[in-house]
């Protein structure tokens, strides 16, 4: 083999071994229990006033009917964790102080400033949709838009795979609240 040969074979190993590979992020139908990766960038438009911006780092476990939330700001110091069970959500902030509650939007509140709909969003993020939702699909039968409660969630993806996970939502409430979530890591929980 000539040198020319070699310096060929060896970058194709090496973009090969940047590449993502499909099969390793679950297929979104099968998930029921996970955790993520994401960044996250809230909006919030009022009439009269300048928007306000924030955003951080989301790490998230899901499982059952259980999710425990830990956010963090851009470069990764904790904020906040909450803890959702049925009927009780306990919010933990970075300085100690502990909040409880039964509804996980009014904790939420408490940290970001606005109700956001934490207890239907591991739902959403699969595309799955309530009793009210209107859930629409793209070509290859994923979902890219759903919505429900007063919410229009917009979809997008990494892979062009029917089964793909997403990796873009965009939840609006169309009143002037924006989150966008960036999922960098989906893994199924065991």
């Amino acid at each position: 083999m000539n040198l020319r040969h070699s310096i060929v074979l060896a970058g194709s190993l090496l973009l090969a071994g940047c590449a993502v590979v499909p099969g390793l992020q679950p297929e979104r139908e099968r998930i029921s229990d996970f955790a993520l990766e994401a960044r996250f960038a809230l909006r919030v438009s009022q009439p009269d006033r300048p928007a306000q911006r924030s955003g951080g780092r989301l790490s998230w476990e899901h499982r059952g009917e259980q999710d425990r939330l830990l956010l963090a700001n851009p470069i990764g110091i904790g904020l906040a964790e909450i803890e959702m069970r049925p009927g009780r959500s306990t919010l933990r902030l970075a300085n100690g102080d502990t909040r409880e509650s039964a509804d996980p939007e009014s904790l939420i509140e408490e940290v970001t400033g606005q109700r956001l709909p934490v207890g239907r969003l591991a739902a959403w993020l699969l595309g799955r949709a309530g009793i009210s939702g209107k859930l629409t699909h793209d070509p290859l039968g994923r979902p890219s838009r759903l919505d429900e409660a007063g919410w229009r969630i917009d979809y997008g993806y990494d892979l062009e795979l029917p089964a793909a996970a997403p990796a873009r939502l965009t939840l609006s409430d169309g009143q002037g609240i924006e989150l966008k979530l960036r999922i960098e890591e989906w893994k199924e929980a065991p």
